[in-house]
C-alpha cells in the first residue's frame, strides 16, 4: 500500500470505498483491509482517523442518516405538488435505489455496530427508522393540505411503506423494481 501520500477528504474516501465494497461484495466482506485496498491507501489510515473498525462503520451509517435530511426537506417541499403516490414512489425509489438497501443489511449483520448504533439510537433499525418520520412528515403535510385523508394514521403508514418497499428493493444482485411496482404498493397502502 501507499505510505506518505496524502489523502483529500480521507473520511469520504473510505466511506466511498466501504459502500463500493459494500455493493460490490456484501456486508460480510467489508473488511478494514477491503476498505483500505478499496481506496488506495494504508490500512493505518482508516485506524488514523477512527477508533476501530466498528467506529468507522457506525460513522458511516450516520453520515448517510445525515444524508436523509436533503431527502427529508425535498419531499416535504413537494407537498401540494404532483400526486402524493407519485411523490412518494420517486422518495423511496430514490431512498432504496441508493446504498440504502446495503447499508440496512450491514447493520443486521454486525452486533458491534449494532451495539454502537444502540448508544444513540436506542429504538428502530437506523437508517429505516429515519427514513419512516421523513415519509410521516410528508405524509402529515399531505394531510394538512388535504391530499390525504384527515384521519389518516401517518404514523403507521409511514413504516407500512418503508417495510413495504425495502422488501421491493431487498434483493441485492438482482434488478431494481419497476416503478409501476412501486407505485402499486404506495397506492395500495395509502389506499
Amino acid at each position: 500500500m501507499p505510505t506518505g501520500v496524502a489523502m483529500r477528504d480521507a473520511r469520504q474516501q473510505l466511506f466511498g470505498a466501504a459502500e463500493r465494497v459494500l455493493l460490490r461484495d456484501g456486508p460480510s466482506a467489508l473488511t478494514s483491509r477491503a476498505v483500505t485496498t478499496e481506496a488506495g491507501c494504508a490500512k493505518g489510515v482508516l485506524h488514523r482517523h477512527f477508533a476501530d473498525f466498528d467506529a468507522f462503520l457506525a460513522e458511516l451509517v450516520l453520515d448517510r442518516i445525515a444524508r436523509l435530511d436533503a431527502q427529508a426537506a425535498a419531499l416535504r417541499d413537494a407537498a401540494g405538488t404532483g400526486t402524493v403516490v407519485g411523490n412518494l414512489a420517486d422518495a423511496l425509489t430514490d431512498l432504496f435505489g441508493s446504498v440504502a438497501v446495503a447499508i440496512v443489511g450491514l447493520v443486521i449483520s454486525r452486533d458491534g455496530l449494532r451495539a454502537r448504533l444502540r448508544e444513540t439510537r436506542p429504538t428502530g433499525v437506523p437508517l429505516l427508522t429515519e427514513a419512516a418520520a421523513m415519509i410521516a412528515s410528508y405524509l402529515a403535510a399531505e394531510r394538512e393540505l388535504g391530499r390525504v385523508p384527515a384521519d389518516a394514521d401517518v404514523d403507521t403508514l409511514a413504516p407500512a411503506l418503508i417495510g413495504a418497499a425495502h422488501l421491493l428493493f431487498a434483493d441485492r444482485k438482482g434488478a431494481p423494481p419497476e416503478p409501476g411496482a412501486v407505485r402499486r404498493v404506495v397506492s395500495t397502502v395509502i389506499g
